[in-house]
């Protein structure tokens, strides 16, 4: 008797044992709880009169190997589709060492630095990248202002993946939000069919 109760609790132990070995491996979990930013992001778009159906949510403190672009739909009150967007390199106005690690903000022009805040995407235009579109993205808040002038867009480029590359980094931008091709076209074709300007929120 004695020795079933030990072969039991060797396998118990062992059993134990790989499960927290399985959990060890198992990837670190990055994704957050944005309820407050959808929250506030709803009480905007009503406010100021914006496209009540969706909105995108940009989080660049994540890293640029991860999907960081998010689709929100109010509605069904979840994220229904997100990818890989890149950041800028922040490399103009000081030595930026850890430019693909960490993402800096910089308002001024020629910073090649993102911008964080609210914006809202205005006009439809031909781009030099990716699938040749881009949507102008006007800052509505002091830390995103100068969006127009420094020509930061919504765009594509070639050398954006589609999925996730973690732990490998996506290039870098000069500021811009710029997508992968396949992205652009299904953001292209929900924003084609909105009437009302859509909230693009970088965090």
């Amino acid at each position: 008797m004695k020795n079933i109760i030990l072969i039991f609790s060797l396998l118990l132990f062992s059993c134990n044992e790989n499960k927290v070995n399985k959990d060890l491996n198992k990837p670190r979990e990055y994704k957050k709880d944005y309820s407050a930013f959808h929250k506030e992001a709803r009480e905007y778009i009503k406010k100021n009169n914006f496209n009540t159906d969706y909105y995108y949510l940009i989080d660049l403190s994540l890293h640029s190997g991860r999907n960081r672009f998010y689709i929100y739909d109010f509605k069904n009150q979840k994220i229904i589709d997100q990818n890989l967007v890149t950041h800028g390199s922040c490399d103009q106005f000081e030595e930026n060492s850890e430019k693909w690690q960490k993402v800096k903000f910089d308002v001024r022009n020629n910073s090649h630095c993102s911008m964080k805040g609210k914006y809202k995407i205005g006009k439809r235009d031909t781009s030099s990248w990716g699938i040749k579109i881009k949507y102008w993205i006007h800052g509505l808040e002091d830390t995103n202002s100068t969006a127009v002038d420094r020509v930061v867009v919504l765009h594509s480029w070639n050398a954006v993946k589609n999925n996730e590359i973690y732990p490998k980094y996506s290039p870098l931008s000069w500021g811009c939000p710029a997508v992968s091709n396949a992205f652009m076209e299904k953001l292209d074709k929900q924003l084609q069919n909105t009437q009302k300007p859509v909230l693009l929120w970088i965090i």
